[in-house]
């Protein structure tokens, strides 16, 4: 083996491997294999904020295996996601492999093409050092606030919680969010509708806006107001006053970015950030699309960026798709190209599919339907965002009456243009008038009114955050960055600071009482303003434009002033958690119970515990926590005859008695392998031993005493007839008749890797 090309991702590894020769062999690393250690700070605070790095738990085979790879090539290609975290990943391999400086060559791609691919193994570079320092800057602040501020919260509140850097400031927004829509009062206001009949009878609506002889608008605060427009205009003809008629350009939206892509995905798909990621990862990293369309693909380039900048190849390959489609009206006279946003880092290229000819039907049966609904998505908008603005017709028609001036407007399309293919969403609908068919009408006809009619309205609050509101609120104000926003909403709402009702994001007690305790003592790391700004900071050290120690530096002065005030007044103030309530009634007593934590998750209890005992289990709904209706078993309690009920405990699931703890009869939960005992013919059933582990045994135990760690098939050996056993974590067939020694390799089991968004 002369080459060897390390990635971070299985699946991606796999699709890779397809487009190299046989003197490469292609390699996983399964994301980081070094990290701060989790029982300590792991960062030296007086000697320059020195990181102590291990390697990860659980990963120590895997380095081994790598390192005899390492040996034994003449070249290495660190070919991480190209990202900082990528780059800190290739960094990290780097060391804990051993790897000369002069053999480490890091190469990275935009997308997973064999083109793309193959191009980018001829032009390797060294690993950027300043991209490795804004990530580790990032992780070592991420420590320090961790693991200096949440045992000041335990203490404060109760052990378990947890501060962030950004965890804090995006939960300070919904927190305030929320005490916006408390203290918000509504206004009464009034609008009037009228229904007119032009000269050929067909009906229209008009909206009342204001004064007919200045074109002023004016308000209807109350009943009154409103009922003055009314009894005046009650009876009399309409005026066709003025009609203006315009034309409207509508250009396209830009090609999808990390932050735009998540919130489309949430308006038109229902998807939610996390689901978003996962199979827009599983797009990039490679599908198998069959011979047809050469085997295991990437469909869409890298996922993170907030660039909307495209390459002259893609915009080759969508001008000739949009001409051969739709014709040469339908591409504009310049190709378009989009300007990233202030805050936005121009290393790669927008979200789009890697290659325009892939229809998204013509591969539909290729993919799954997240997967086919996903790349339209981002095909249709790619595609869209080349295309020609579509032209409207605009109308807009006044009428006056009793010296009132009503209104009327709407458009039509006149060249669909790139809408012939895709139109963006918004967060709020537009009002139901603005595409209205307007009946012809001349200047100067009077016509008559079916019918006027008030109508009373209340100013709405400001709607809660959903999660394309918040992203994009994220992105406009430099909070996180793109490979961010979706671990940052996954740790608020596991943390239980947050909680979703609906598609809308609201804080929990414990989030709202957090959030106050850090705006206390800890205002700057709530502060967003502060969060963005250290974002910035980052940026600088990834441009070689700072120094990681002056930042670090310049952080931990502000923040250990805060730190020492804040463990000086702990326990000066009481904070009494309000319990979490749930709409279940306790059957022995009538209160409402409340929902505690326990070894094996959450479940409902009674809040006058001692004096009643009662507990619920609970199930977890889109409508939030409800009562757990139990599993019944198919066969009764043996002492006392009544229903058993799975329960959860130390070794795995079980069957108790419904009556404990009057009776505390249990028996083991199995399931039957649908595979005969060897011994007796009777099923084998799966148990669980200590810490969970999976054995197999004979469901006539103890009378028949077969049992096995590894796991038996109805596969025959081809060589004694015996049984064969799926070796324990290996890949394997083997049997295990005395003298046989049979055993075969078998395909792995196919698992699902998101090797990013780790970090918040």
């Amino acid at each position: 083996m002369a080459h060897l090309l390390i990635m971070e991702s299985p699946s991606k590894a796999n699709t890779v491997k397809n487009y190299l020769g046989s003197n490469y062999k292609v390699v996983a690393s399964k994301g980081h294999v070094r990290d701060l250690p989790k029982s300590t700070l792991g960062v030296d605070i007086e000697n320059n904020f020195e990181a102590h790095y291990i390697n990860i738990r659980g990963k120590g085979d895997l380095i081994k295996e790598l390192k005899k790879e390492v040996k034994k090539a003449d070249k290495i290609y660190l070919a991480t996601d190209p990202d900082r975290e990528g780059e800190a990943i290739a960094w990290h391999l780097a060391i804990s492999l051993g790897i000369p400086q002069e053999k480490a060559m890091r190469v990275t791609f935009n997308s997973v093409t064999k083109s793309v691919v193959k191009e980018a193994i001829k032009h390797p570079r060294a690993i950027d050092m300043d991209l490795v320092n804004a990530q580790e800057t990032r992780r070592i602040l991420d420590r320090i606030i961790g693991y200096k501020v949440s045992p000041f919260l335990w203490k404060a509140v109760k052990s378990g919680l947890s501060a962030g850097r950004v965890q804090s400031a995006v939960t300070k927004l919904i927190v305030d969010r929320e005490n916006e829509i408390r203290a918000f009062v509504p206004q009464e206001y009034w609008t009037i509708g009228a229904v007119l009949n032009n000269t050929e009878g067909k009906p229209f609506e008009v909206k009342f806006y204001g004064d007919a002889a200045t074109r002023n608008k004016i308000e209807l605060p109350n009943e009154e107001a409103a009922m003055q427009v009314v009894r005046a205009v009650e009876g009399q003809k309409f005026l066709v006053a003025d009609i203006k008629r315009g034309k409207r350009t509508k250009n396209p939206a830009p090609p999808f970015i990390t932050s735009t892509l998540l919130q489309e995905a949430s308006r038109k798909l229902n998807f939610q950030s996390q689901r978003t990621m996962k199979v827009a990862q599983e797009l990039y990293e490679g599908v198998n699309l069959g011979s047809e369309f050469g085997g295991m693909q990437g469909l869409i380039t890298y996922m993170r960026t907030d660039s909307p900048r495209i390459s002259e190849e893609a915009q080759a390959e969508a001008k000739a798709y949009i001409v051969g489609k739709y014709g040469e009206e339908y591409y504009p006279k310049t190709p378009r190209n989009y300007k990233s946003g202030a805050n936005a880092q121009d290393a790669h290229e927008a979200i789009r599919p890697s290659d325009a000819k892939l229809e998204p039907l013509a591969i539909k049966k290729l993919l799954s339907l997240d997967q086919y609904k996903l790349y339209k998505l981002i095909w249709d908008r790619f595609i869209a965002s080349q295309m020609e603005s579509a032209e409207l017709a605009t109308v807009q028609t006044d009428f006056t009456c009793a010296g009132y001036l009503f209104r009327a407007s709407g458009y039509t399309v006149k060249f669909a243009g790139y809408m012939a293919l895709y139109e963006e969403s918004t967060e709020d609908t537009a009002p139901a008038d603005d595409n209205m068919r307007i009946p012809v009408v001349e200047e100067g006809e009077l016509l008559d009114a079916q019918s006027v009619t008030p109508a009373q309205h209340y100013t709405e609050p400001p709607a809660r955050y959903t999660e394309a509101s918040l992203v994009d609120f994220l992105k406009e104000k430099g909070i996180g960055r793109p490979s961010t926003y979706t671990p940052i909403i996954t740790i608020i709402i596991s943390r239980n600071y947050v909680k979703r009702e609906g598609k809308s994001f609201v804080p929990t007690p414990l989030g709202e009482i957090t959030t106050k305790l850090m705006c206390e003592y800890f205002p700057d790391i709530v502060d967003y303003k502060f969060t963005a700004s250290m974002e910035d900071r980052l940026d600088d050290i990834e441009n070689g434009e700072c120094a990681m120690l002056t930042v670090l530096n310049n952080f931990y002065d502000g923040f250990k002033g805060e730190l020492d005030k804040a463990l000086e007044n702990i326990g000066t103030n009481d904070i009494d958690l309000p319990a979490e309530e749930t709409d279940i009634i306790c059957e022995h007593c009538g209160s409402r119970m409340i929902v505690k934590n326990g070894r094996y998750g959450k479940f409902a209890a009674c809040p006058n515990y001692p004096t009643c005992k009662n507990t619920k289990p609970l199930a977890k709904t889109g409508d939030g926590l409800v009562e757990k209706v139990p599993e019944i078993a198919p066969t009764k309690c043996e002492l006392c005859g009544a229903d058993m009920i799975l329960r959860n405990g130390r070794y795995g699931s079980f069957y108790a008695c419904s009556r404990y703890p009057e009776c505390k009869f249990t028996k083991q939960k199995t399931r039957s392998l649908g595979v005969a005992c060897p011994q007796c013919g009777a099923d084998i059933v799966t148990k669980y031993g200590k810490n969970k582990t999976v054995f197999y045994s004979c469901s006539k135990y103890p009378e028949c005493t077969f049992s096995s760690w590894d796991m038996p098939t109805a596969e025959k050996c081809p060589t004694c007839g015996g049984m064969l056993y799926r070796k324990k974590g290996k890949n394997q067939l083997v049997c295990k008749t005395e003298n046989c020694g049979y055993k075969v390799d078998i395909p792995p089991e196919e698992t699902e890797t998101n090797d990013n968004d780790t970090e918040a």
